[in-house]
């Protein structure tokens, strides 16, 4: 799936040394997962970034962090980014559609999950999502 989204070949992507197994929608999963790690991509400053994919069990919900080495977003726009049609590079900037992360947001919403982000300037961004088991 990482190789698909065509990243860098200087990239670094860091998946998780511990393994979870539990049964759920794959390909609902897969696309929230394929979209948080190729805006990680997308949205990185340099061709050298680092992503960092994290998964633990949190009672009946598996929570999966997406850490990157980018840029960063400004807190004023963590609740914005998630809206239909939103971006916070210009679009002449990064070609972007603006209905990615809301696509995110309603897919482990309707799942029962909930998203969220960490991220200032300059200090990179973690999309942290839950999904049930």
């Amino acid at each position: 799936m990482i190789e698909d989204l065509g990243p860098p070949p200087a990239f670094s992507i860091v998946l998780p040394t511990d393994s979870l197994s539990f049964k759920t929608e794959t390909l609902l999963l897969k696309q929230v997962l394929s979209n948080l790690i190729g805006n990680a991509i997308k949205y990185h400053d340099r061709p050298d970034g680092r992503i960092t994919i994290m998964v633990r069990s949190e009672g009946n919900m598996v929570e999966f962090s997406i850490a990157d080495d980018g840029p960063g977003i400004s807190p004023d726009y963590h609740d914005k980014i998630f809206g239909v049609f939103q971006t916070v590079e210009a679009r002449d900037q990064v070609e972007s559609t603006g209905i990615g992360l809301s696509i995110v947001k309603k897919v482990v919403e309707s799942q029962g999950g909930q998203v969220w982000v960490r991220s200032a300037l300059g200090q990179g961004a973690t999309f942290t999502f839950t999904w049930p088991i």
